[in-house]
């Protein structure tokens, strides 16, 4: 899969720019403040329908302007399609393929497939879980559309509990709708946690590799799923798994009651990531931080490619300043192959091949050559 034009009109500092990408390396170099991470936040944007920044839609419009359209030609293995998306000060967005609108986000998943590594990746390891849960339900929902479906509907879910929980003293016979959340959350909660124990123990397979090649075979990456207590593994079947979701509601229904938040569910799930045995979070020096990131970051796009067959496109934002020397060989030598979209500073010097460069100025293109 890959882009083969960008197109972007009043889209963060970009008035009107088009960028004909190439099938390998795409160099976006400028000094600093110049758009070059806004290009790549316009081709997440296609990806995921939201900013990877975190920011809200209309921080994504130029000042001064009404709207902002992105769209972007894909070449895919069976067919070519347009992608495209209008933002508006006034009205909601619009998504569509080919210009029919999208009903619902998750119709957007898999059209644009691409994986990210920015420098807030490098802190992957020490934030807290709610990065981790982020990092396999976007890794997994470009894999599994109908993943996308299950988080959309138990977000909707989670938050219906939690205007219940939050109210509840106040109009007390919201809790007589308490029971049927749970059952709901219970039953699309067993499969958010089938889904993300298999993914988890196909990238660890992959990450592991990585991570021992990248430390030479110094170090040992290892994974663990930390979900519901109640469930002792996270493989069984799926009415087994909604069971002991049910079980931890029933034992924690006072504390939820109390704490006026929901305490029982996939919300609260995370990754345990060891080196060598030690918890990474707490005892990892700096330099094996970056390490795990980077090796979960190559993971996620080595199993897109081994599970699909399709390469995603590559977003890399002002990655390789934050390696030293070794890592960025190990980067360089991982992107020979597929779509990449890479940021550079200017005076940064990496012996790319096959690749096209496109200097920003202030949200233009300055110079462009192949």
């Amino acid at each position: 899969m890959i882009i083969k034009r960008l197109n972007l009109e009043n889209f963060r500092n970009y008035e009107k720019a088009s960028f004909d990408l190439l099938d390998g390396t795409n160099i976006v170099y400028g000094e600093n403040a110049q758009g070059k991470t806004n290009l790549l936040e316009a081709v997440y944007y296609l990806a995921s329908g939201k900013s990877f920044r975190g920011v809200r839609d209309r921080d994504l419009i130029r000042n001064n302007a009404e709207y902002a359209h992105i769209s972007a030609e894909i070449e895919a293995p069976e067919l070519d399609y347009v992608v495209e998306a209008t933002l508006s000060s006034q009205k909601r967005r619009r998504l569509a393929i080919n210009g029919v609108p999208l009903r619902t986000l998750s119709e957007l998943s898999g059209r644009v497939s691409t994986v990210l590594f920015s420098p807030e990746d490098l802190y992957l390891i020490r934030d807290g879980a709610a990065v981790r849960r982020k990092f396999m339900d976007s890794a997994f929902s470009q894999l599994r559309p109908v993943y996308a479906q299950l988080i959309s509907k138990y977000n909707r879910l989670h938050n219906h509990k939690t205007r219940i929980l939050r109210d509840w003293r106040e109009k007390p016979s919201l809790l007589d709708t308490l029971d049927s959340f749970n059952f709901q959350i219970a039953d699309i909660g067993a499969l958010i946690i089938g889904y993300r124990a298999r993914f988890l123990d196909k990238i660890t397979t992959y990450a592991t590799q990585i991570h021992r090649e990248i430390s030479g075979g110094r170090e040992e990456l290892s994974l663990k799923y930390k979900t519901v207590s109640t469930i002792k593994n996270p493989f069984d079947e799926t009415e087994k798994i909604k069971n002991c979701i049910l079980h931890h509601m029933k034992t924690h229904r006072s504390a939820e009651l109390s704490a006026r938040s929901a305490l029982s569910g996939p919300h609260k799930d995370d990754i345990d990531i060891y080196i060598n045995g030690k918890s990474a979070k707490t005892f990892a020096s700096q330099g094996q931080t970056r390490t795990a990131a980077l090796s979960l970051k190559m993971a996620e796009r080595e199993l897109f490619l081994q599970d699909s067959g399709v390469n995603p496109i590559l977003l890399l934002d002002d990655v390789l300043s934050e390696l030293d020397d070794s890592r960025c060989d190990y980067v360089l030598n991982k992107i020979s192959s597929g779509q990449v979209i890479i940021t550079l500073c200017n005076g940064e010097n990496y012996d790319f091949r096959n690749s096209r460069s496109f200097e920003i100025v202030d949200g233009k293109i300055k110079e462009k050559s192949i």
